[in-house]
């Protein structure tokens, strides 16, 4: 008669606290219902992405720097001279028109160069100073604008034969006619300039 065969591993229970032979899991703590991360180890702690390449992860490249403050100065100071040219040559017209000079004129010639510099190149007192000399310069050459336009109707001649031809002339009767208004409309350019700057930061 043959004896019943005896399973090769007894039957374990599922929690026992002594390990079995030839079981390794046998003796550990059971896992908190609920929680399946409960026995993790803790996560690493700074920077996840200390070590990776940039680009690593498919992202677009990095954006651009900034410009450097050399090339803002420059571009603010760029900016004032094309805006002085262009509001000497509107003051300077209307001046040659209306035959005589306005005050608010003036005030709007500095205040655009100070504005056109201090928008593009900031507050930088390089720019700053650009847009004070150039508006004076701007207001003065408007005068001129003015008065060639004025000798040039009288003499019934083209503008730019006064202008380009006789321009020693033209600054000598700028000398002879310019009075206590011709230099204080020329300091008025540079004060408005420091406004306009102002209001563009």
């Amino acid at each position: 008669m043959s004896q019943p065969v005896q399973p090769p591993n007894p039957p374990q229970q599922p929690y026992g606290g002594q390990p079995a032979d030839g079981n390794p899991y046998a003796g550990q703590q059971p896992v908190q219902p609920g929680n399946p991360y409960g026995q993790q180890p803790p996560a690493p702690t700074g920077n996840p992405f200390a070590g990776q390449q940039p680009g690593q992860f498919g992202g677009g490249p990095f954006p651009p720097a900034p410009p450097a403050p050399g090339n803002k100065v420059g571009l603010g100071v760029l900016a004032a001279l094309g805006a002085a040219i262009v509001a000497a040559i509107l003051y300077g017209v209307l001046a040659g028109s209306i035959e005589r000079e306005v005050g608010y004129a003036a005030i709007g010639v500095g205040f655009l160069v100070g504005f056109a510099a201090s928008k593009i190149g900031g507050a930088n007192p390089a720019v700053l100073g650009a847009g004070a000399v150039f508006s004076l310069v701007a207001v003065f050459l408007g005068q001129l604008i003015g008065m060639s336009m004025i000798l040039a109707d009288g003499l019934g001649v083209g503008f730019s034969e006064v202008f380009f031809d006789h321009f020693s002339d033209v600054l000598d009767i700028w000398k002879e006619e310019a009075d206590f208004m011709t230099y204080l409309f020329l300091l008025l350019g540079p004060v408005a300039a420091f406004g306009g700057a102002k209001r563009a930061g």
